[in-house]
């Protein structure tokens, strides 16, 4: 039995207008993990999957680098 879990990140830096959105989902779907990403009024992302823990774990390893287009500061 895998056992379920949810992650609810802010991640904050350059990540408005660089397809960050994108390729957080093209990260989690393959992982087999559901939710959203979606951009906020202060430039940040706010990221809420669930899941298995191993599989949100990668995604939030993700999260912290980012794609090549982005500047990550801080997930929260």
């Amino acid at each position: 039995m895998v056992s379920e879990a949810r992650l609810h990140a802010l991640v904050r830096g350059q990540v408005q207008g660089v397809s960050f959105r994108w390729y957080t989902q093209q990260t989690a779907l393959p992982l087999g993990l559901t939710g959203y990403a979606r951009n906020l009024p202060d430039r940040s992302v706010e990221v809420v999957a669930e899941g298995g823990r191993i599989q949100l774990e990668k995604l939030l390893q993700f999260l912290h680098v980012g794609p090549p287009t982005a500047r990550v500061d801080g997930v929260a």
